[in-house]
């Protein structure tokens, strides 16, 4: 019997021959047939053989090449190392030093110490002394990093096969013709789930870019960009993260039509969730598995009852050792990179308990947490960065199944106040990758042993500080103000959520309506016209020449017991002071005219938004000035960046065009950190103020966004404004 990458290939042959015209991979803009697919595979062995790498770090995102290179690599019998994009540089420096890597493919090499090579995709580094790896290793998948350094995980080439056969076999009564890859393919559960699993069946693997999916970054994600994506390729099937599917639960409460299984892992699944999901015609499946074990060890059937996480795969023999602990076997891991291999059974870390067939977990051993969107991570990492920090004496960091990580900060001082601790935070944060940075924080008093939160030998004792903090560490929905409850003594206040909180869940419908803004979106995979580049930039000069003035205005304004916000004003102030200058030089680099540009008569939506702040501070609450800082800031720290990144690569524009972009993406992470610092001292009256204030100009500034595309493809851009005011 034929097994492991024998069998797969085997497979796609017998596809070609039977099916040969049936699309095989589609990114939505180029198929590749089971018939062509044979073809491309053997035309990249050849590359590789030419240039003789053995070990290769595949960085490219999800796309036909992806698949096709790893499939090439596969085939080649080299050993393939997918790097997740999600990566800071340190941590792929890391990587390309275990694994000893000589071969990159995608972008990025050079900063890594490769060089091009003959083969233009494919760039070169000498190794005269590679890493001892374990025996028959094929695949090193390397996990998120739960101490900083990520862990590489070496597996021959027949584990994950294997366990593609068992989820083939687990699904193959729902006739899947389609799947879409959600997640990274460079996740060893979308590589298998999402390009493994729909070839052996003989359907068509869905390979979108990330950014078409709506990711940005490790933990970033638009639902309506998914499921629009969801609307182009009808997928039978998707896998999801916790997070992901929450988003588009959310986002769509019912189903789109003609999914028959969405099976979700990587982290805790709430019950809440689930239930949702499933009312509204969501086909969830709820499973188990982690790296070392081949990916997938357990999943509740299709068409069976749903119990725990389901019962182990044909492959997978599960055991619940006596003290509770989940131990796995077969495809398996061979060891972790550069320590000894793996002997029987794996600890997997996880506690569990049998429920008939069905395994039930009951929590994680260890102190690492798995966030919303399946990364690990150590606390005690992220405490340290915060830590190193001179303002910081105290940290406890908390993720379990949230979005954003939460931080119990305790100051190195009385006399530091909130924004020399968001500064730390944000310097902190700097040094992490995004899925590990601090989202919320709030100020505590010492950790010590006296409140019994502290060991006698300086250990945080976890259990009681999650307990002391535990309806801030783990939020949840508020019931409504007039939700009515019987019980006097618990008063119904806001202050159970942060305000900064509770002002992304008030102004979450017009964010969103913001950022699917055509033009934001098509941003960020390098599809604006120079023409359209150079009108935002237009638009920009004309709302950024205001910023200074109106903070100024606000400040004038501002009642006494307000007044600690004005040292943050002239913060502010000091920062944004001439931006609007490097605008009109971005526009001069990129052949644009400056001149003409500042001359011109500003859209409707971006006089009417800065009219509008300029009402609010004059005739209304000036602190809801604060509102329009959260818009931009926010936006800027979402999607400058890598923006600018795309419009370079696409535009071919130098780095002095995109100064305004760069600039923001990075300065403005510091000043969210700071800004969310002065919002969560407001009261209620003001953070209402706010609240209003961000909502106008989330539409308001999503109006400019798409009456930028209307004008540039000349059309009235007044309806974008009425629909912005609907």
């Amino acid at each position: 019997m034929r097994r492991g990458t024998e069998a797969l290939l085997a497979r796609l042959a017998h596809h070609a021959e039977a099916t040969p015209d049936a699309p095989a991979l589609d990114d939505g803009h180029r198929r590749i047939t089971y018939g062509a697919l044979p073809g491309e595979i053997a035309a990249r062995h050849a590359r590789l053989d030419a240039q003789g790498v053995r070990r290769v770090g595949l960085a490219l995102d999800n796309g036909l090449d992806w698949a096709l290179w790893h499939l090439a690599l596969l085939a080649a019998g080299r050993v393939d190392v997918p790097v997740p994009a999600f990566f800071s540089e340190a941590q792929c420096r890391h990587l390309v030093a275990q694994a000893g890597l000589d071969a990159w493919i995608g972008p990025g090499a050079e900063a890594l110490g490769f060089s091009a090579s003959p083969d233009p995709a494919i760039a070169r580094r000498r190794v005269a002394s590679p890493a001892a790896l374990h025996e028959g290793t094929g695949i090193i998948t390397f996990t998120s990093g739960t101490s900083g350094q990520p862990k590489g995980v070496c597996l021959d080439r027949e584990a994950p096969l294997r366990v593609a056969e068992s989820l083939a076999e687990a699904v193959a009564p729902l006739g899947i013709h389609r799947h879409l890859a959600m997640l990274p393919l460079a996740t060893l559960l979308e590589n298998i789930g999402g390009l493994y699993v729909p070839l052996w069946l003989g359907a068509t693997a869905g390979l979108p870019g990330t950014a078409e999916l709506g990711w940005s970054g490790g933990s970033g994600f638009d639902p309506r960009r998914a499921l629009s994506a969801l609307e182009t390729f009808r997928p039978h099937s998707l896998i999801l993260v916790p997070q992901l599917l929450q988003a588009l639960v959310e986002q769509s409460p019912q189903a789109p039509a003609g999914l028959r299984v969405v099976a979700v892992g990587g982290a805790p699944v709430a019950a809440s969730l689930l239930a949702r999901a499933r009312a509204g015609g969501w086909p969830v499946v709820e499973g188990y598995g982690l790296s070392e074990a081949g990916s997938v060890v357990c999943l509740n059937r299709p068409g069976e009852p749903a119990l725990g996480v389901g019962r182990p795969l044909p492959h997978a023999r599960v055991r619940v050792a006596a003290d509770g602990e989940v131990w796995i076997r077969g495809a398996t891991m061979l060891g972790y990179l550069g320590e000894p291999p793996l002997d029987g059974w794996h600890r997997s870390g996880d506690l569990g308990h049998w429920q008939g067939e069905h395994l039930v977990l009951d929590g994680r051993r260890r102190d690492v947490f798995i966030t919303a969107y399946g990364r690990n991570v150590d606390p005690q990492w992220v405490e340290g960065e915060l830590c190193a920090r001179p303002a910081i004496a105290q940290a406890l960091v908390f993720g379990e199944a949230l979005a954003g990580n939460r931080a119990l900060i305790v100051p190195a001082g009385p006399e530091l106040d909130d924004r020399a601790l968001a500064a730390a935070i944000a310097c902190a944060n700097a040094e992490l990758p995004d899925y590990a940075r601090v989202s919320d924080w709030r100020r505590c008093p010492p950790f010590t042993p006296d409140n019994h939160q502290l060991t006698a030998n300086g250990r945080l004792r976890r259990d009681t500080l999650h307990d002391a903090y535990r309806d801030w560490l783990i939020p949840s929905r508020q019931p409504r103000p007039d939700a009515g409850s019987t019980d006097t003594a618990v008063p119904r206040r806001r202050n159970a959520m942060p305000p900064y909180q509770h002002l992304q869940d008030a102004t979450r419908a017009e964010r969103d309506w913001l950022l699917a803004a055509p033009l934001l979106t098509r941003a960020l995979s390098g599809e604006v016209s120079h023409e359209e580049y150079l009108a935002f930039l237009g638009q920009a000069y004309h709302h950024v020449r205001f910023t200074v003035p109106l903070m100024m205005a606000c400040g004038a304004r501002l009642p006494e017991r307000l007044g600690w916000l004005r040292s943050a004003l002239v913060e502010y102030i000091e920062e944004e002071h001439g931006h609007e200058q490097w605008i009109l030089d971005d526009i001069r680099a990129a052949g644009g005219d400056a001149e003409a540009a500042a001359a011109e008569k500003p859209a409707p939506a971006t006089t009417l938004m800065v009219s509008h702040v300029r009402d609010v501070i004059e005739h209304g609450n000036p602190v809801g000035f604060f509102g329009m800082v959260q818009v931009l800031e926010g936006t800027s720290t979402a999607i400058a960046t890598r923006a600018a990144e795309g419009l370079q690569a696409s535009l071919g524009l130098p780095d002095d065009a995109v100064r305004y972009l760069t600039s923001h993406g990075s300065l403005d992470i510091g000043h969210l950190a700071f800004f969310e610092g002065l919002v969560n001292r407001l009261d209620d009256e003001d953070l209402a103020a706010v609240i209003d204030t961000a909502k106008m100009v989330y539409r308001l500034y999503g109006a400019m966004f798409r009456g930028v595309t209307a004008r540039c493809a000349g059309n009235d851009a007044t309806r974008e404004l009425a629909d912005a005011l609907v």
